[in-house]
């Protein structure tokens, strides 16, 4: 083997699965947080009431699948969209980090507030949409800005921004884009039985359910922003060091 590859650093299994689990364990609150399925899927089934039930099915596995979709292109290319301006890691941390836990707070104060913007956002006129192809709705309005708004798309900018140097770049991206696969699923399981969770929990329960979220979506919030500080202060003590 020559000299080049052994200078190349490479990334064991167990360090490996160390990466994954830890990333995926940081990933998934927040996603599943800020996404809030269970709270989302109290609207959604107001929005899908009337429809034939292999028609509502067939709704919430697209909207799934398209809310995959763009929140993998989210994590993947955001950061370096974002590089490309020449925007550093830990000034995307800072950003980052105050915009999901400013949006915590919001969800965390009043979050029926936040479930009546999201009704407006599917609904319109207070009337279900119709539309002749109901298969139309399913990207726009029902999976961006209903499912995977703004604040989704950030969330997962911020936690793209949270990947260690190489090698284990690759692992961590894997871990962020699996907890976004499965918060897709668990879009489709609460949309696809929308009308159980309503009868299960009801608006009460909802609301609990989504004040909890928002609290473990702060506490998060806050860890990104902390990170980014520390990287930042650092930076900046290297910098008066070497001068």
């Amino acid at each position: 083997m020559s000299p080049g590859l052994h200078a190349i650093p490479s990334l064991d299994w167990k360090n490996a699965l160390s990466v994954f689990s830890d990333t995926f364990l940081l990933a998934f609150p927040a996603l599943f947080s800020i996404v809030n399925p269970i709270g989302a899927s109290l609207i959604f089934s107001q929005v899908t009431a009337g429809r034939e039930r292999g028609e509502t099915l067939a709704l919430a596995r697209t909207v799934a699948f398209y809310s995959a979709g763009l929140l993998i292109a989210s994590i993947w290319a955001g950061s370096a969209i974002l590089a490309f301006f020449g925007i550093t890691v830990d000034s995307l941390r800072i950003a980052g980090g105050l915009v999901v836990a400013v949006r915590a707070w919001a969800l965390l104060q009043a979050p029926e507030e936040a479930a009546a913007r999201k009704e407006k956002q599917a609904m319109q006129g207070g009337r279900t949409v119709t539309v002749p192809n109901w298969m139309e709705m399913a990207f726009f309005p029902m999976t961006m800005p209903f499912t995977v708004g703004p604040g989704s798309i950030a969330v997962a900018i911020a936690l793209s921004a949270s990947r260690p140097a190489s090698p284990a770049w690759l692992v961590f991206y894997l871990a962020v884009s699996a907890a976004a696969i499965v918060v897709a699923g668990t879009v489709w399981l609460a949309y696809a039985y929308a009308e159980r969770l309503v009868v299960m929990l009801g608006v009460t329960g909802a609301r609990i359910v989504s004040r909890l979220a928002a609290l473990i979506l702060l506490c998060i919030g806050v860890q990104i922003l902390s990170a980014g500080i520390e990287g930042l202060v650092v930076t900046i003590m290297r910098a008066a060091a070497a001068s």
